[in-house]
Protein backbone atom coordinates (compact mmCIF):
# COMPACT_ATOMS: atom_id res chain seq x y z
CA UNK A 1 0.00 0.00 0.00
CA UNK A 2 1.64 3.82 -1.04
CA UNK A 3 2.63 5.57 2.25
CA UNK A 4 3.84 9.08 3.34
CA UNK A 5 3.75 12.68 2.18
CA UNK A 6 6.58 11.93 -0.38
CA UNK A 7 7.54 8.75 -3.30
CA UNK A 8 10.30 6.68 -2.75
CA UNK A 9 11.65 5.56 -6.23
CA UNK A 10 12.83 2.13 -4.61
CA UNK A 11 9.02 1.20 -3.51
CA UNK A 12 8.15 1.87 -7.46
CA UNK A 13 10.44 0.01 -8.87
CA UNK A 14 10.01 -2.89 -6.55
CA UNK A 15 6.67 -2.99 -7.82
CA UNK A 16 6.90 -4.75 -10.77
CA UNK A 17 6.72 -8.01 -9.06
CA UNK A 18 3.38 -7.22 -7.84
CA UNK A 19 2.15 -5.74 -11.70
CA UNK A 20 3.12 -9.22 -13.05
CA UNK A 21 0.03 -10.52 -13.04
CA UNK A 22 -2.16 -7.54 -14.12
CA UNK A 23 -3.84 -7.66 -17.59
CA UNK A 24 -5.01 -4.56 -18.93
CA UNK A 25 -7.33 -3.25 -22.02
CA UNK A 26 -10.10 -6.16 -21.80
CA UNK A 27 -11.94 -2.78 -22.55
CA UNK A 28 -10.96 -2.25 -26.02
CA UNK A 29 -8.44 -3.47 -28.58
CA UNK A 30 -5.39 -1.47 -30.25
CA UNK A 31 -5.30 0.39 -33.50
CA UNK A 32 -2.02 1.25 -33.91
CA UNK A 33 -0.42 0.75 -37.02
CA UNK A 34 2.24 -1.57 -36.07
CA UNK A 35 2.60 -5.47 -35.78
CA UNK A 36 2.34 -6.41 -32.51
CA UNK A 37 0.57 -8.94 -29.61
CA UNK A 38 -2.71 -7.14 -28.75
CA UNK A 39 -5.80 -8.23 -30.69
CA UNK A 40 -7.28 -5.47 -32.43
CA UNK A 41 -10.63 -4.59 -34.62
CA UNK A 42 -8.07 -4.59 -38.05
CA UNK A 43 -9.42 -7.63 -40.30
CA UNK A 44 -7.26 -9.58 -42.57
CA UNK A 45 -4.52 -11.94 -42.49
CA UNK A 46 -4.49 -12.54 -38.90
CA UNK A 47 -4.36 -15.88 -36.31
CA UNK A 48 -8.03 -15.55 -34.88
CA UNK A 49 -11.20 -16.13 -36.44
CA UNK A 50 -13.35 -13.42 -36.47
CA UNK A 51 -16.54 -14.12 -38.49
CA UNK A 52 -17.68 -15.24 -42.19
CA UNK A 53 -19.20 -13.00 -44.55
CA UNK A 54 -20.20 -12.05 -48.37
CA UNK A 55 -17.30 -11.48 -50.21
CA UNK A 56 -16.59 -7.90 -50.78
CA UNK A 57 -14.57 -6.38 -53.47
CA UNK A 58 -11.05 -5.80 -52.39
CA UNK A 59 -11.09 -8.99 -49.92
CA UNK A 60 -8.53 -10.75 -50.17
CA UNK A 61 -9.54 -14.39 -52.59
CA UNK A 62 -7.16 -16.71 -50.66
CA UNK A 63 -9.76 -16.10 -47.53
CA UNK A 64 -12.55 -17.52 -49.69
CA UNK A 65 -14.17 -20.28 -47.68
CA UNK A 66 -15.44 -23.02 -50.81
CA UNK A 67 -17.35 -25.15 -48.13
CA UNK A 68 -19.98 -21.92 -47.47
CA UNK A 69 -19.32 -20.53 -51.22
CA UNK A 70 -20.74 -24.07 -52.20
CA UNK A 71 -23.74 -24.87 -49.93
CA UNK A 72 -25.35 -20.80 -50.65
CA UNK A 73 -23.82 -20.61 -53.91
CA UNK A 74 -22.46 -16.72 -52.79
CA UNK A 75 -18.96 -16.27 -52.16
CA UNK A 76 -18.30 -15.88 -48.43
CA UNK A 77 -15.06 -15.13 -47.18
CA UNK A 78 -13.15 -15.51 -43.72
CA UNK A 79 -12.20 -12.46 -41.50
CA UNK A 80 -9.74 -12.83 -38.63
CA UNK A 81 -8.25 -10.56 -35.99
CA UNK A 82 -5.39 -9.21 -37.00
CA UNK A 83 -2.44 -8.01 -34.23
CA UNK A 84 -0.95 -4.75 -33.81
CA UNK A 85 1.16 -3.15 -31.43
CA UNK A 86 -0.31 -1.04 -28.69
CA UNK A 87 1.83 2.26 -27.02
CA UNK A 88 1.27 3.03 -23.51
CA UNK A 89 1.40 6.32 -22.63
CA UNK A 90 0.40 6.58 -18.86
CA UNK A 91 0.31 10.27 -17.29
CA UNK A 92 0.86 11.20 -13.97
CA UNK A 93 -0.74 15.00 -12.21
CA UNK A 94 1.81 15.80 -9.43
CA UNK A 95 0.46 19.26 -8.97
CA UNK A 96 0.09 21.13 -5.41
CA UNK A 97 -3.34 19.89 -5.34
CA UNK A 98 -2.14 16.52 -5.60
CA UNK A 99 -0.16 17.44 -2.15
CA UNK A 100 -2.24 16.35 0.34
CA UNK A 101 -3.59 13.34 2.28
CA UNK A 102 -5.00 12.44 5.22
CA UNK A 103 -4.38 8.82 6.10
CA UNK A 104 -2.07 6.40 4.42
CA UNK A 105 0.09 8.89 1.90
CA UNK A 106 -0.61 11.88 -0.72
CA UNK A 107 -2.80 11.69 -3.46
CA UNK A 108 0.59 12.21 -5.30
CA UNK A 109 1.98 9.30 -3.83
CA UNK A 110 -1.07 7.28 -4.72
CA UNK A 111 -1.03 8.66 -8.30
CA UNK A 112 3.01 7.63 -8.65
CA UNK A 113 2.56 4.08 -7.26
CA UNK A 114 -0.76 3.62 -9.82
CA UNK A 115 1.32 4.73 -12.65
CA UNK A 116 3.95 2.21 -11.47
CA UNK A 117 1.62 -0.47 -11.46
CA UNK A 118 0.27 -0.13 -15.19
CA UNK A 119 3.82 0.77 -16.48
CA UNK A 120 5.40 -2.68 -15.30
CA UNK A 121 1.92 -4.32 -16.26
CA UNK A 122 2.33 -2.76 -19.67
CA UNK A 123 6.12 -4.03 -20.04
CA UNK A 124 4.99 -7.15 -18.68
CA UNK A 125 2.44 -7.62 -21.83
CA UNK A 126 5.45 -6.46 -24.09
CA UNK A 127 4.07 -2.84 -25.05
CA UNK A 128 5.75 -0.28 -25.90
CA UNK A 129 5.60 2.21 -22.31
CA UNK A 130 6.26 5.78 -22.26
CA UNK A 131 4.53 8.40 -19.95
CA UNK A 132 4.21 12.55 -19.58
CA UNK A 133 4.51 13.73 -16.11
CA UNK A 134 3.52 17.47 -15.15
CA UNK A 135 3.26 19.51 -11.94
CA UNK A 136 1.71 23.20 -11.82
CA UNK A 137 4.52 25.02 -14.36
CA UNK A 138 6.04 22.39 -16.39
CA UNK A 139 5.93 18.59 -17.61
CA UNK A 140 8.25 15.84 -18.97
CA UNK A 141 7.28 13.02 -20.94
CA UNK A 142 9.17 10.26 -22.00
CA UNK A 143 8.24 8.64 -25.53
CA UNK A 144 6.63 4.79 -25.45
CA UNK A 145 9.32 2.33 -25.89
CA UNK A 146 10.13 -1.76 -25.21
CA UNK A 147 12.34 -1.52 -22.66
CA UNK A 148 12.62 -1.44 -19.10
CA UNK A 149 15.10 1.57 -19.10
CA UNK A 150 12.04 4.27 -20.41
CA UNK A 151 9.85 2.35 -17.45
CA UNK A 152 12.84 3.60 -15.11
CA UNK A 153 13.36 6.95 -16.99
CA UNK A 154 9.47 7.59 -16.57
CA UNK A 155 9.41 6.70 -12.40
CA UNK A 156 12.91 8.75 -12.13
CA UNK A 157 10.80 11.64 -13.44
CA UNK A 158 7.50 11.08 -11.24
CA UNK A 159 9.97 10.66 -8.18
CA UNK A 160 11.67 13.75 -9.50
CA UNK A 161 8.30 16.34 -9.65
CA UNK A 162 7.23 14.67 -6.67
CA UNK A 163 9.83 15.48 -4.32
CA UNK A 164 9.86 19.21 -6.32
CA UNK A 165 6.52 20.03 -4.70
CA UNK A 166 7.64 20.82 -1.01
CA UNK A 167 10.26 23.07 -2.48
CA UNK A 168 8.05 24.96 -5.09
CA UNK A 169 5.37 25.32 -2.05
CA UNK A 170 8.19 27.22 -0.15
CA UNK A 171 8.70 29.49 -2.63
CA UNK A 172 7.45 33.40 -2.13
CA UNK A 173 6.28 33.72 -5.48
CA UNK A 174 4.83 30.32 -6.29
CA UNK A 175 1.37 30.02 -7.61
CA UNK A 176 -1.03 27.18 -8.71
CA UNK A 177 -1.71 26.38 -11.59
CA UNK A 178 -5.07 24.72 -11.96
CA UNK A 179 -5.39 25.41 -15.51
CA UNK A 180 -2.02 22.93 -16.05
CA UNK A 181 -4.08 19.89 -16.35
CA UNK A 182 -5.95 21.43 -19.67
CA UNK A 183 -2.67 22.87 -21.12
CA UNK A 184 -1.64 19.04 -20.27
CA UNK A 185 -4.02 17.61 -22.17
CA UNK A 186 -3.88 19.71 -25.37
CA UNK A 187 0.27 18.59 -25.25
CA UNK A 188 -0.97 14.77 -25.44
CA UNK A 189 -2.51 15.83 -28.62
CA UNK A 190 0.64 16.47 -30.06
CA UNK A 191 2.64 13.68 -29.14
CA UNK A 192 0.57 10.69 -28.75
CA UNK A 193 0.48 8.02 -31.78
CA UNK A 194 -3.06 6.84 -33.00
CA UNK A 195 -3.55 3.72 -31.59
CA UNK A 196 -2.10 4.63 -28.13
CA UNK A 197 -3.68 3.40 -25.15
CA UNK A 198 -3.32 6.46 -22.18
CA UNK A 199 -3.85 6.23 -19.01
CA UNK A 200 -4.75 9.60 -17.08
CA UNK A 201 -4.09 9.66 -13.05
CA UNK A 202 -5.30 12.95 -11.24
CA UNK A 203 -7.64 14.91 -9.46
CA UNK A 204 -8.72 16.28 -12.24
CA UNK A 205 -9.16 19.70 -10.19
CA UNK A 206 -9.51 22.14 -12.97
CA UNK A 207 -10.41 20.24 -15.60
CA UNK A 208 -12.44 22.72 -17.96
CA UNK A 209 -14.38 22.18 -20.64
CA UNK A 210 -11.61 23.10 -22.89
CA UNK A 211 -10.09 20.11 -21.34
CA UNK A 212 -13.08 17.60 -21.98
CA UNK A 213 -13.56 19.00 -25.60
CA UNK A 214 -9.58 18.25 -25.96
CA UNK A 215 -9.80 14.89 -24.90
CA UNK A 216 -12.81 14.05 -26.88
CA UNK A 217 -10.37 14.59 -29.88
CA UNK A 218 -8.11 12.61 -28.63
CA UNK A 219 -10.34 9.64 -27.73
CA UNK A 220 -11.05 9.98 -31.72
CA UNK A 221 -7.58 8.18 -32.04
CA UNK A 222 -6.90 6.94 -28.68
CA UNK A 223 -8.16 4.78 -25.95
CA UNK A 224 -8.33 6.90 -22.69
CA UNK A 225 -8.96 5.25 -19.35
CA UNK A 226 -9.32 7.70 -16.30
CA UNK A 227 -8.32 7.52 -12.54
CA UNK A 228 -9.51 9.69 -10.13
CA UNK A 229 -7.42 10.25 -7.06
CA UNK A 230 -9.33 11.09 -4.00
CA UNK A 231 -8.77 11.24 -0.53
CA UNK A 232 -11.24 10.28 2.53
CA UNK A 233 -11.31 14.16 3.99
CA UNK A 234 -11.57 15.23 0.65
CA UNK A 235 -15.22 13.18 0.44
CA UNK A 236 -16.11 14.07 4.19
CA UNK A 237 -15.06 16.07 6.95
CA UNK A 238 -13.69 14.60 10.16
CA UNK A 239 -14.17 14.82 13.83
CA UNK A 240 -16.55 17.33 15.44
CA UNK A 241 -16.33 20.56 17.05
CA UNK A 242 -13.14 23.25 15.95
CA UNK A 243 -11.06 22.39 13.76
CA UNK A 244 -8.01 24.20 12.21
CA UNK A 245 -6.84 23.58 8.74
CA UNK A 246 -3.79 25.30 6.72
CA UNK A 247 -2.77 25.31 3.36
CA UNK A 248 0.93 26.06 4.78
CA UNK A 249 0.19 29.82 4.43
CA UNK A 250 -3.18 30.73 5.79
CA UNK A 251 -4.76 29.13 9.09
CA UNK A 252 -8.57 28.51 9.00
CA UNK A 253 -10.84 27.90 11.70
CA UNK A 254 -13.80 25.70 11.17
CA UNK A 255 -16.80 24.55 13.19
CA UNK A 256 -17.21 20.82 12.26
CA UNK A 257 -20.28 20.30 14.36
CA UNK A 258 -22.20 22.44 11.99
CA UNK A 259 -24.37 19.38 10.08
CA UNK A 260 -24.98 21.98 7.49
CA UNK A 261 -21.45 22.62 6.71
CA UNK A 262 -20.56 18.79 6.27
CA UNK A 263 -23.49 18.12 4.56
CA UNK A 264 -22.65 20.57 1.99
CA UNK A 265 -18.53 19.82 1.87
CA UNK A 266 -19.65 16.12 0.72
CA UNK A 267 -22.61 17.06 -1.30
CA UNK A 268 -20.09 19.19 -3.26
CA UNK A 269 -17.28 16.44 -3.84
CA UNK A 270 -20.11 14.12 -4.76
CA UNK A 271 -21.29 17.05 -7.41
CA UNK A 272 -18.05 16.86 -8.78
CA UNK A 273 -17.11 13.50 -9.04
CA UNK A 274 -20.66 12.55 -10.67
CA UNK A 275 -20.35 15.19 -12.98
CA UNK A 276 -16.87 14.69 -14.03
CA UNK A 277 -17.80 10.65 -14.42
CA UNK A 278 -20.80 11.57 -16.57
CA UNK A 279 -18.61 14.24 -18.75
CA UNK A 280 -15.71 11.07 -19.30
CA UNK A 281 -18.69 9.00 -20.09
CA UNK A 282 -20.30 10.99 -22.64
CA UNK A 283 -16.97 10.33 -24.59
CA UNK A 284 -16.55 6.81 -24.03
CA UNK A 285 -13.54 7.10 -21.12
CA UNK A 286 -13.83 5.11 -18.05
CA UNK A 287 -13.09 6.33 -15.45
CA UNK A 288 -11.56 4.29 -11.91
CA UNK A 289 -12.42 6.08 -8.64
CA UNK A 290 -8.98 5.71 -6.50
CA UNK A 291 -8.88 6.34 -2.81
CA UNK A 292 -5.50 7.43 -1.33
CA UNK A 293 -7.12 4.79 1.69
CA UNK A 294 -7.20 2.01 -1.28
CA UNK A 295 -4.58 -0.98 -2.07
CA UNK A 296 -3.87 0.11 -6.20
CA UNK A 297 -3.09 -3.17 -7.74
CA UNK A 298 -6.51 -4.46 -5.62
CA UNK A 299 -8.45 -1.81 -7.37
CA UNK A 300 -6.71 -2.41 -10.84
CA UNK A 301 -6.85 -6.13 -10.34
CA UNK A 302 -10.68 -5.85 -9.48
CA UNK A 303 -11.56 -3.24 -12.33
CA UNK A 304 -9.74 -5.50 -15.14
CA UNK A 305 -10.44 -8.28 -14.09
CA UNK A 306 -14.73 -7.67 -14.40
CA UNK A 307 -13.70 -6.49 -17.71
CA UNK A 308 -12.28 -9.14 -18.70
CA UNK A 309 -15.13 -11.45 -18.28
CA UNK A 310 -16.98 -8.85 -19.89
CA UNK A 311 -14.99 -8.92 -22.99
CA UNK A 312 -14.99 -13.33 -22.26
CA UNK A 313 -18.62 -13.51 -22.45
CA UNK A 314 -18.96 -11.17 -25.40
CA UNK A 315 -16.54 -12.88 -27.16
CA UNK A 316 -18.23 -16.24 -26.89
CA UNK A 317 -21.79 -14.65 -27.77
CA UNK A 318 -19.77 -13.40 -31.24
CA UNK A 319 -18.22 -16.53 -31.36
CA UNK A 320 -21.57 -18.79 -31.09
CA UNK A 321 -23.09 -16.38 -33.76
CA UNK A 322 -20.26 -16.65 -36.60
CA UNK A 323 -20.78 -20.20 -36.13
CA UNK A 324 -24.66 -20.10 -37.02
CA UNK A 325 -23.66 -17.72 -39.92
CA UNK A 326 -20.98 -20.52 -40.81
CA UNK A 327 -23.90 -23.45 -40.54
CA UNK A 328 -26.61 -21.87 -41.85
CA UNK A 329 -25.62 -19.56 -44.38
Amino acid sequence: MAHGAQTELNHLIQLRHSAGDLRLFARSKATSQLAGDVRTSFRGRGLDFDEIRQYQDGDDIRAIDWRVTARTGTAHTKLYQEERERPVLVVIDQRVSMAFGSQCCFKSVQAAEAASLLCWAALAQNDRVGGFVFNDHEHHDIRPARSKSSVLQLLSAVNQFNHGQRDAMRRADFIANDDKINEAIIELRRIAKPGTAIFIISDFIGLSEEGIKQLHLLKKHCDINALFISDPMERELPGSGISQFTDGRERHSFNLASHQLTTRFSEQFNSRWQQLRQAMNNHGIGTIPVGTEDEAIDILRHHYRSAARNKSRASAQTRQRNRQVGRFA
